[in-house]
């Protein structure tokens, strides 16, 4: 005979239940709302009216977010359906249901008060005694931008599109001009057929300035990385009374160039080569990570596919961190490690061309 356990969903509780005795005491979700509730949000909170119908605390729709973006849920629907499906994030909720208007308005209101909050939980962390800035860890990661590289359009075949668009609005032209001549094809509206085709030539347009902005961005940031070289060249030819070996810098290329390309579902993100080989449509992520106690102490997102050139500005990001946390001896990554005044002083101009060499091995944490 079979003995199975009693499932009954029908009888009520007879008293009612804890939203407290949902979960284990050692929860990330218990561990998220007890550092929120201790941080300062009066940044946040002193900027709600007051009026009209109550709103949810800034403390809970951050603490969901938190959650979400530890546990992987990022989408503000998800995070809403969240609030129901999940036992930790109804916790958080306190059973509460933000609605993702609510969510996704929140994280962009206060997206850099959310910032400065990073920092408070470092400092946290520090009086607790988990933090310490001893050796830290530079690494950098693709993160996949929400749109496909097939929807990346090049400058040249922007312009062949487009030279072939004006070719088929002449023609509609011209047979908007027969048409009361001759028979229009069946199933054709003249009128509509324009309007796509000039909604798509603004389209295209746009685009095509935008590639020509960042031509333009390119070719000044090059030019006047072209002038210092020579500059350079023409110094040491001074100190030493001799030609400088080897042959000058060739001067930057001005104008986009036939591979420059955009995205037009996200025009930020950019073709990547990713790992496992490859191109995708992505971000560059960067995070410096304190080896003690595995916290992530410096982030940034850059649109640079290559590590080589975010050592420089993730040491700043170190050096702007508070000084009660601490100062970092070692920079690890890779095969190269750096130490504290090459952290602190990057050790001038004459020097930077060499760390930037060397952070090609740092791109990497040591394994």
């Amino acid at each position: 005979m079979s003995n199975f356990r009693l499932t009954d969903r029908e009888t009520g509780f007879l008293l009612p239940p804890s939203i407290d005795e949902w979960l284990p005491e050692r929860h990330l979700a218990r561990f998220i709302v007890e550092v929120v509730e201790g941080l300062d949000l009066r940044a946040i909170s002193g900027s709600y009216r007051g009026s009209g119908s109550a709103s949810y605390h800034p403390s809970v729709l951050l603490c969901i977010l938190i959650y979400g973006y530890a546990t992987g849920v990022f989408s503000s629907r998800k995070l809403e359906r969240a609030t129901y499906d999940s036992v930790a994030f109804r916790f958080i909720a306190g059973n509460e249901h933000p609605d993702h208007d609510t969510i996704a308005s929140f994280r962009r209101r206060f997206l850099k008060q959310i910032e400065g909050l990073f920092v408070e939980v470092l400092k946290l962390a520090g009086e607790m005694g988990v933090l310490r800035l001893g050796t830290v860890a530079l690494d950098g990661t693709k993160v996949h931008a929400n749109a496909s590289r097939h929807s990346a359009l090049s400058y040249e075949h922007a312009g062949k599109i487009e030279t072939q668009l004006k070719a088929e609005v002449s023609e509609l032209l011209a047979k908007a001009e027969a048409a009361d001549q001759a028979d229009v094809p069946d199933g054709m509206s003249i009128p509509e057929e324009l309007a796509r085709r000039e909604k798509r030539l603004a389209k295209l347009a746009e685009a095509r300035a935008k590639i020509e902005a960042r031509a333009k961005e390119r070719f000044e940031r090059e030019q006047a990385e072209h002038r210092a070289k020579l500059t350079a060249r023409e110094a040491k030819a001074e100190a030493t009374g001799r030609k400088p070996g080897g042959k000058p810098p060739k001067p930057p290329v001005e104008g986009p160039l036939v591979t420059d390309q955009i995205n037009l579902t996200d025009q930020e993100s950019r073709i990547m080569p990713v790992s496992g080989g490859g191109f995708e449509q992505c971000y560059n992520a960067q995070a410096v990570v304190a080896a003690d106690s595995l916290l992530v102490v410096a982030t940034d997102v850059v649109q640079a596919a290559n590590d080589k050139q975010q050592l420089e500005p993730m040491v700043e990001k170190l050096k702007a961190l508070p000084e009660e946390l601490g100062t970092p001896r070692n920079v690890a990554g890779g095969q190269w490690l750096l130490q504290r005044r090459q952290c602190h002083g990057m050790r001038g101009r004459q020097h930077r061309a060499a760390d930037r060499d060397r952070a090609g091995a740092t791109s990497r944490v040591t394994g």
